[in-house]
């Protein structure tokens, strides 16, 4: 058998057994049913016998004045992807600096997932503060060697593990940019989750930057899409542009109400949710302390938001098929897929604690990992 179908042999193998957990930290993106995501669209807190949309009208206007009162930004625009709304609000605040550079960090969602898209798409160029796996300091923002006219700063960091600057180091790097007479936009995919541990409200942390994208399908549950806010004239601008990209599209209604059931439902729960997964980070610390597990981490010690990573020291096939197992034999998910990347000899996750998460205890989290242990 080839190793593609090793992979879907073993796709189908988790789907089921994640479906049928009785005990789970969150739910998959892969796991519900097109049946079941209509429903969840029948329950959206809108009125269906309202109008829906047309290149952006009705229900898709109606979620766009949501997103900017939540950020206390004076306009926002819909995308169908983050992918889509960062290259044009980047490309915009080049031509309105008449800068190209953007500075950004090289493990930032359009450094490491969107094709190159800034420079083949968008004909920008980046610098970057740091190559380190962790926020850029203001000292180094205001180090680079050459003017930037936007400096991009994603909030979390995911792929360094969710991270997120102090609000006085957040405050600080935007005054580094504003030295070097840069506009500032935020990456804020998961920006939703950041208030508990800046301690601040969404329209303060959005107000510090000229700009900011928003995901709804990564933290609140819906379908896909995202928006960009900021001021109006600038969000007016990247509609031109939307449009240029291939963005204007006909109905978009399916994905507006699931974001609007985002923000009812998800969105109040946030700050739940990273209690939860600090809780849970320090349950697996003892956990695998007790197991005898030879190395383990859990980065950063304590979360952020409400996800964080998991290194053990063995190789990642062993440790997916160990959660794998785990579920399928006792309807525990604790992990999901683990991946080498990293040093030789160690493998990493993330773990996402959402609502079926909270019934968990501490005990529950240690008994479950000492099963995973055993399973190795």
């Amino acid at each position: 058998m080839s190793d593609d179908s090793d992979d879907t042999e073993r796709t189908k193998r988790q789907v089921a057994a994640w479906r049928g957990g009785e005990r789970k930290l969150s739910r998959s993106l892969l796991e519900p049913t097109v049946g079941e995501l209509l429903a969840g669209l029948a329950e959206a807190p809108y009125a269906m016998d309202g109008p829906a949309d047309v290149y952006g009208d009705g229900i898709v206007e109606t979620l766009e004045r949501r997103v900017a009162e939540l950020l206390g930004m004076q306009d926002a625009a819909f995308f169908p992807s983050g992918t889509m709304a960062q290259q044009i609000a980047l490309r915009c605040w080049a031509g309105r600096t008449g800068n190209p550079v953007v500075a950004l960090h090289p493990m930032s969602h359009p450094e490491r997932w969107e094709g190159d898209a800034l420079s083949s798409v968008s004909g920008l160029r980046v610098v970057h503060p740091t190559t380190e796996a962790r926020q850029p300091t203001p000292a180094e923002v205001g180090a680079v060697r050459e003017p930037f006219g936007t400096l991009m700063l994603e909030l979390p960091l995911r792929d360094a593990g969710f991270l997120l600057p102090s609000w006085e180091e957040l405050e600080a790097l935007v005054g580094a940019a504003r030295d070097r007479e840069a506009v500032v936009h935020f990456d804020g995919a998961r920006l939703w989750e950041s208030t508990v541990h800046f301690g601040r409200p969404l329209p303060e942390i959005a107000g510090l930057a000229d700009s900011v994208y928003v995901s709804f399908y990564k933290s609140l549950g819906g379908l896909s899409g995202a928006c960009l806010a900021g001021p109006r004239d600038f969000v007016e601008e990247t509609r031109v542009w939307r449009h240029r990209y291939g963005g204007q599209i006909f109905r978009q209604f399916p994905q507006a109400l699931s974001a609007l059931a985002g923000l009812e439902r998800e969105l109040p729960q946030l700050p739940s949710y990273v209690a939860q997964a600090r809780m849970v980070a320090g349950a697996l610390r003892s956990a695998f302390e007790e197991s005898r597990v030879p190395w383990a981490r859990i980065h950063p010690e304590e979360p952020h938001t409400h996800q964080f990573q998991v290194w053990l020291p063995y190789d990642a096939d062993r440790l997916t098929e160990a959660a794998l197992r785990l579920a399928e034999e006792t309807g525990t998910v604790l992990f999901r897929r683990w991946s080498a990347d990293g040093p030789p000899g160690l493998a990493v996750t993330e773990l996402d604690i959402t609502e079926p998460g909270l019934s968990w205890t501490e005990s529950d989290v240690k008994q479950a990992a000492a099963d995973f242990v055993a399973r190795l």
